[in-house]
């Protein structure tokens, strides 16, 4: 958070945030490309961690813990009603600095609905197993590959 900011009024510019990108939606059919952000506050908000300086690399928030801070990258997802299934998730790059990834899926209207947690050593094996050129070059997995190697951290609504 930056000096002279306040959670109230980041909730403020969420909820305008949120607003803006589903009416950019309902007028284009595109995503406005505002979901990593939504992502990592609701996952800062939600699960009390700090939020890393803008363009870390590697991570996007801090989860301070008794044996030292966890660097935690945010991947966020919008879930739309009747999307196809095996969505994937943004690139995770193995070769920065960070201990596991969240997952945020959010609905339509940009609320969280879940979220998942992975530890980077499943994540790598996950990413480096044979067979997937997108899983191995691109570094993105599936949202239920996710799912299936993670464990459900905030259960939504």
């Amino acid at each position: 958070m930056t000096e002279g900011s306040t959670p109230e009024r980041l909730l403020d510019l969420l909820a305008e945030a949120k607003q803006l990108a589903r009416e950019y939606y309902k007028l284009t059919g595109k995503p406005l490309g505002v979901t990593g952000e939504i992502a990592e506050y609701e996952a800062a908000r939600l699960l009390d961690l700090d939020l890393a300086p803008a363009r870390t690399p590697g991570y996007d928030a801090i989860r301070p813990t008794a044996e030292g801070d966890q660097h935690l990258q945010i991947k966020g997802r919008c879930i739309l009603p009747g999307s196809k299934p095996g969505q994937r998730m943004g690139r995770i790059d193995l070769e920065k600095p960070w201990d596991a990834v969240l997952l945020v899926l959010l609905d339509e209207k940009f609320d969280t609905t879940e979220i998942y947690e992975a530890d980077r050593p499943a994540v790598t094996t996950a990413l480096t197993a044979p067979g997937s050129r997108a899983r191995n070059e691109r570094g993105q997995m599936a949202i239920s590959q996710f799912k299936s190697i993670g464990h459900n951290v905030w259960p939504g609504k």
